[in-house]
């Protein structure tokens, strides 16, 4: 089987768990001199929606899903029907936020069902590598993608599969340090993603189970020119 351990069904004690968190502004740094990644900084997802009652300004409602393209950092939230006919069966996107507080990172691949790009002509998938991102600079084989290949990736409950932590105690999700997500985009170039935060500001520490979520830090490498090099710097 092309993906194995789809974790699309997130477990219901985390969803319940996230209640209170809620939430605007993207900003891409330009490129360094050393450094050809691209860090997006506080992506706002989903911010209007809640898992309970009672949270200001917030709605009851499952998250709606928000599209982000490697090539442009254009996103899309996917409200509805039409939406869904308009952005998600094609290749212009390469990773979409889901799930409970847009936590759940899931590539756009076709063939798998369940996910949003499926029917489309997406051909993305995924591999971790359990190094630091800039210390990864090579994609893994199609041996590795075929056999290890994940459609996505959220909370890591002790499977070592996932991009964060999460403590049914305090609440808070931490993100995993040096664990990298290797892809294949949309359109099968190879890429580099390190999800650094869900929080707004990309705090270090988070205490307070109220700090506005889902704004969405990470940083991404794609090489364009068909190779398997990923060397950032």
């Amino acid at each position: 089987m092309l993906f194995k351990n789809f974790f699309w069904k997130m477990s219901v004690s985390f969803a319940a768990a996230l209640l209170m968190a809620s939430c605007s502004g993207k900003d891409n740094d330009a490129l360094q001199p050393a450094d050809a990644a691209i860090t997006i900084r506080d992506l706002p997802a989903d911010t209007a929606a809640s898992m309970g009652e009672g949270v200001d300004g917030k709605e009851k409602r499952p998250f709606y899903t928000t599209t982000f393209s490697f090539k442009n950092q254009q996103t899309h939230v996917i409200r509805n029907a039409a939406d869904s006919a308009s952005y998600l069966q094609n290749a212009d996107w390469d990773i979409a936020f889901s799930k409970e507080y847009n936590s759940f990172v899931v590539i756009n691949n076709g063939k798998i069902a369940g996910t949003p790009g499926y029917k489309g002509p997406g051909v993305g998938n995924l591999v971790i590598v359990e190094q630091p991102f800039d210390n990864v600079t090579t994609a893994p084989s199609d041996e590795v993608f075929q056999s290890q290949g994940l459609a996505g990736v959220g909370w890591d409950n002790g499977n070592g599969l996932g991009w964060f932590f999460y403590s049914l105690n305090n609440h808070i999700c931490v993100p995993v340090r040096n664990r990298t997500f290797v892809l294949k985009t949309a359109t099968g170039n190879f890429a580099k993603l390190e999800i650094l935060n869900i929080y707004k500001g990309n705090p270090p520490v988070v205490t307070d189970l109220f700090w506005p979520a889902p704004y969405l830090t990470f940083r991404y490498f794609v090489q364009t020119d068909g190779s398997r090099n990923l060397k950032n710097r």
